[in-house]
């Protein structure tokens, strides 16, 4: 099945709910620029995470970096892929450079690796942006990590360890 072509800028919530082949041929065309998928999933990670649990690290700094980078390369003629400027997050236990690790488990909520894990350099080279590192149970187990049970987004009721 082929992805919906767009013809008009899409709404922030539209936004949220489309596909990576979507959103990319939105900023391969300049239609949407890396910057403001960044700056809106952010933007639903701040909002959303209080009720879901689901965000153990923002990576706000680093992801507005990355998101410039990647509109100056594709104004430049530099497009590098289909994930070039595509926000992402990394479940909590995957290495990042400099960003912690904590594999849900409280032990480990200062542990930060001074490399990527093979995933997340590949999407680095990619032109993806890290918006945030997102929870898991701890040590991978369940739901439940050392600072909340991750709610599910479709019924919070209910636990997920999902993205």
């Amino acid at each position: 099945m082929q992805a919906k072509a767009v013809t008009s800028r899409p709404s922030d919530e539209d936004l949220a709910f489309m596909t990576v082949t979507q959103l990319s041929r939105l900023i391969r065309t300049r239609q949407v620029s890396p910057a403001e998928l960044a700056r809106l999933y952010l933007s639903r990670c701040r909002t959303y995470d209080p009720r879901l649990h689901c965000v153990v690290t923002l990576t706000e700094e680093l992801a507005m970096k990355q998101a410039r980078q990647a509109e100056e390369e594709i104004a430049g003629g530099r497009y590098r892929g289909p994930l070039h400027g595509i926000p992402w997050g990394a479940k909590d236990l995957f290495a990042t450079k400099g960003i912690p690790a904590t594999w849900g488990a409280l032990p480990y909520k200062d542990q930060v690796f001074d490399y990527d894990a093979t995933v997340v350099s590949r999407l680095r080279e990619a032109g993806a942006v890290l918006v945030a590192k997102l929870s898991m149970g701890e040590l991978a187990q369940g739901a439940r990590w050392f600072r909340e049970t991750t709610r599910n987004p479709w019924d919070t009721t209910r636990s997920s360890s999902g993205s």
